[in-house]
């Protein structure tokens, strides 16, 4: 299927060939008709992409500050690799189209093949939505073209419900684009008296057409002074902020506009710099409006279809869509008139170029019908042009899962021990057909099964959410293909034993590992030589600043992520198991917490006892700060102390010169381990011992469960 995407590095928008993605249990798939190029949002994002990288710097200030600490803790090659791969990473383009579902996922019962629905889909010919950001068109007299309006018109709405406007009040609306346009209307439906505020003349025409009387602001200096004219000389009831600068004039205009005790709501993108004496004198009232209404941005609404009580949250972002629909159905809103060109979706580029050269208001994209000769089909898997590039001879690797870590880390990891993959699967596609552009993949796919059962394919790399990872290296295991998956192995006791089994079914069994790839780091690695002669248990602390991550992240989800106990303190336990060489004979962990409340599983102690008498605790806290770095492993032993500074420095002090061998970037050890299983591969043997392996998953998981209890 062909979607947009936009270049954040120099701004170029392309059509990229990507599989058709796959509906989860409370998704939906839908084939698009048609789609609406957003212009206040997609035309901020294209002058955003094709702005030099200092401007890029001067419209986010915030992203700066972030990368500013993060060199100072990492250090300025880790943080330039950082920065370059994420502007290096196409976006998806759209959030406003409409279309025919396709298939529904297992769990949803209110829709069906066949149905003509409104949603947040990108520029794609089908796309993947949560159940709620999915609404049924009422009726054929709403068009696909109109329908697709549905998101943009929400984002409208829900400003109006948030100021609250009564029949027979004076709003104004300032900045007359879609959003503003559509403000108008519904706010004429509400029966209210609107002015319209705008520089563009045709605009402003359309404001007219809608009902509302206008002021220009191009042609006068005394706005403020006019509104109040146009309202006998009254402050305003409230305001409407839809337009796009920088500068903060419209919020201080807003506010001088209004009566005592006015609303001021912005939906727009404007400068923030409030003058207090404005709010203060009128006891003016502010709020900025998000996006479609409740639910936006939680995960648990969106991508996992938990809706609100309707008793309690009357008005969702989907039930905001179906509210805008009704009024489409019902005459209340003027669409058509916002329509100002029309492209295929194969002509995409032409589009943005008028988007660009700001000569457009509304600009739909349209899709071939089900029926037509050039309707595409659900192809769930594509070879990418260019073919794949030379790979190890005895390694042909199957990637599954090709999210930030996996493109970022392991594929260049990969490729540096001369490995390509021949096939990359994800559920969404997109992200598989971008990470193919740089690796080379001979097929990209969205059906996981098709990894498993190609003979071209005899090392699986499963980079998944951490539930899956159990049941997918299961899978692997029994088609006999090796299996390198990212950290943790299992997120539960059944899991980790079902893989043991799946091991125990092979007279020689493929190579398994996972990715702890911190003992493989070359810090550690000097560390374990000079450890090497000891003479006397060890004594260890690994203190970490794990950083917040805030509860609605999938990973704090136990059934999801296995928490970040299960997710990452397995690091710290695998490099500690390895530099003392003996088993963990007692693990305990102590968290945060009052009697009777579930101790935070992010803020805890965990202390370790090994078989030779050696000790260690794993000090894992979140509510440190980003500018203190984040991992600090130091060890005692024989008189002599070993620090590793955040894998930058290794230290040595053992009472005569202060030794600081360091190399000239961090390094977690992500290239060290791949080789390490490469060269497994090759040889048969697993580049972390088996029994270790489970080892530490199992002394990870019990001190999970202490902290749960």
């Amino acid at each position: 299927m062909l979607q947009v995407v936009q270049d954040l590095e120099n701004g170029d928008t392309t059509l990229l060939d990507t599989p058709v993605p796959v509906p989860g249990p409370r998704a939906v798939l839908i084939r698009t008709q048609a789609s609406l190029i957003s212009a206040g949002t997609e035309r901020m994002l294209l002058e955003f992409g094709r702005g030099s990288l200092v401007e890029k710097a001067r419209q986010q200030p915030d992203k700066v500050r972030q990368v500013i600490a993060k060199a100072r803790t990492d250090g300025i090659l880790p943080t330039v690799d950082a920065v370059r791969a994420k502007l290096a990473m196409p976006i998806p383009l759209g959030y406003c189209s409409a279309g025919i579902v396709e298939a529904v996922g297992a769990e949803i019962e209110d829709l069906e093949v066949g149905d003509r629905v409104a949603c947040n889909g990108p520029h794609a010919e089908f796309a993947v939505l949560g159940r709620n950001l999915v609404a049924k068109i009422p009726s054929q007299d709403v068009s696909f073209e109109h329908a697709a309006f549905t998101p943009l018109a929400s984002i409208a709405l829900q400003s109006i419900r948030l100021g609250k406007p009564a029949l027979g009040e004076v709003w104004v609306v300032s900045g007359l684009g879609l959003v503003g346009l559509l403000t108008v209307q519904l706010l004429r439906a509400s029966g209210c008296r609107v002015i319209g505020l705008d520089f563009d003349e045709g605009r402003l025409k359309l404001g007219r057409d809608f009902g509302a009387e206008t002021v220009d602001l191009s042609k006068s200096e005394r706005s403020i002074e006019v509104v109040k004219t146009l309202n006998e000389g009254f402050g305003v009831d409230g305001v409407v902020i839809a337009a796009s600068t920088p500068s903060s004039e419209p919020i201080h205009q807003a506010a001088e506009m209004c009566r005592q005790r006015g609303r001021i709501i912005m939906v727009g993108v404007t400068g923030m710099e409030l003058i207090r004496a404005d709010f203060y004198e009128k006891e003016l009232s502010f709020q900025v409006s998000c996006s479609y209404g409740p639910g936006r941005y939680d995960p648990s609404y969106e991508q996992r279809g938990q809706d609100y009580p309707r008793g309690f949250v009357r008005w969702t972002e989907g039930r905001n869509f179906q509210a805008v629909l009704q009024q489409m159905e019902n005459g209340g809103l003027d669409i058509e008139a916002l329509i100002s060109e029309r492209h295929r979706i194969h002509d995409a580029t032409r589009a943005y170029e008028s988007l660009a050269n700001r000569s457009a208001l509304g600009i739909v994209l349209n899709y071939a019908s089900p029926e037509s000769e050039e309707a595409p089909k659900a192809e769930r898997s594509i070879a990418p042009p260019g073919g794949a590039k030379a790979s190890s001879a005895s390694m042909r690797l199957g990637v599954i899962g090709t999210g930030n870590f996996v493109t970022r880390f392991l594929l260049p990891a990969f490729a540096s021990a001369g490995v390509a993959p021949e096939m990359l699967a994800s559920r969404g596609g997109l992200s598989s057909a971008l990470a193919a552009r740089k690796s080379g993949a001979r097929v990209v796919t969205t059906e996981t099964s098709q990894v498993f059962g190609d003979s071209g394919v005899n090392t699986v790399l499963v980079g998944t959410p951490h539930d899956s990872h159990a049941p997918l290296v299961v899978e692997a295991l029994n088609a006999g293909k090796h299996v390198f998956v990212e950290k943790p192995l299992a997120i539960t006791p059944e899991g980790l034993e079902s893989v043991r089994e799946a091991l125990a079914a092979h007279a020689v069994a493929p190579v398994l590992t996972v990715g702890l790839n911190r003992r493989f780091s070359p810090y550690v690695q000097r560390l374990a030589q000079k450890l090497s002669g000891r003479s006397e248990p060890l004594c260890a602390t690994y203190c970490v600043n794990a950083g917040a991550i805030p509860d609605s992240h999938w990973i704090q989800d136990r059934k999801r992520g296995g928490g970040r106990v299960v997710g990452e303190v397995c690091h710290f336990v695998d490099v500690l198991r390895f530099l003392v060489g003996a088993p963990i004979v007692s693990a305990v962990a102590v968290g945060t917490g009052n009697p009777g409340q579930r101790h935070p599983l992010d803020r805890a102690i965990m202390t370790l006892g090994f078989e030779d008498g050696s000790i260690a605790t794993i000090q894992y806290f979140s509510n440190g700060h980003a500018s203190f770095p984040k991992e600090r492993l130091e060890v005692f032993s024989d008189g002599r102390v070993f620090v590793v500074d955040n894998f930058r420095r290794l230290q040595v002090f053992d009472g005569s010169m202060l030794q600081r061998p360091h190399l000239p970037k961090q390094d977690k050890g992500h290239e060290g381990l791949v080789r390490a299983f490469v060269e497994g591969v090759r040889t048969g043997q697993p580049p972390i011992p088996m029994d270790e392996l489970f080892e530490v998953a199992e002394v990870t998981l019990d001190l999970a469960a202490q902290l749960e209890a």
